[in-house]
């Protein structure tokens, strides 16, 4: 039996195939090379059907044995543990890879998933516009300066603030060259393609079989 084991939805509209946030998990441990297998919680009555693994009612979650997390972060950080691919072992490569996945969290998709939802819901300009094209100047501004946010190398910081930034949305939102280069970059990777076109296989087929 697999030891790894992301859990998701087993079917979500067609606009969010390849957004989902299992895909962080997959990705990861794609970079890593670790093991996994996937399982999935129905859809439908998503809010209820599974609050004794995730009390908020989102996926994903992941299963490590003993171990059993959710939220997409808390996720890779168990996983970045488990190999030096995703997070160095040496303490100053481990707190800046640390300090960057938190800000691809808290200052960076603090600000961009609610502005997100307002501007599909055609508040184009609203009181969120002005702190996220500053906290994406900022960013702009290092990834200028810089390949990677940690350690001098790929990391699950990078992993996860480019997850962050691939929004089509996001990325039409001003004109940030070095931050679009970065994104491309970090997308481009084998893993990630993998895990991306695993996940929008998985939702294809359930929306066949729900169509049919």
């Amino acid at each position: 039996m697999t030891a790894l084991t992301i859990w998701t939805y087993d079917w979500v509209p067609e606009g969010v195939w390849g957004f989902v946030r299992d895909l962080r998990l997959r990705w990861a441990c794609e970079e890593a090379g670790l093991a996994y297998g996937v399982r999935t919680i129905p859809f439908d009555g998503r809010e209820t059907n599974h609050l004794a693994r995730q009390p908020f009612g989102q996926i994903p979650f992941l299963d490590d044995g003993n171990v059993k997390l959710f939220e997409s972060g808390a996720g890779l950080l168990h996983l970045a543990r488990k190999s030096e691919t995703l997070m160095p072992v040496d303490p100053i490569g481990e707190a800046e890879t640390l300090q960057w996945t938190l800000a691809a969290l808290n200052s960076i998709e603090m600000v961009a998933v609610p502005w997100w939802f307002l501007t599909v819901s055609g508040a184009a300009e609203n009181q969120l516009t002005g702190w996220l094209g500053m906290r994406l100047g900022q960013l702009e501004t290092l990834l200028g300066e810089r390949e990677w946010l940690a350690a001098g190398r790929f990391t699950v910081a990078d992993l996860l603030m480019a997850d962050v930034l691939r929004v089509e949305k996001l990325r039409a939102f001003g004109d940030r060259p070095a931050t679009e280069a970065y994104v491309a970059r970090i997308t481009d990777r084998l893993a990630f393609r993998k895990a991306k076109a695993d996940q929008t296989a998985l939702f294809k087929a359930a929306d066949a079989k729900r169509r049919a």
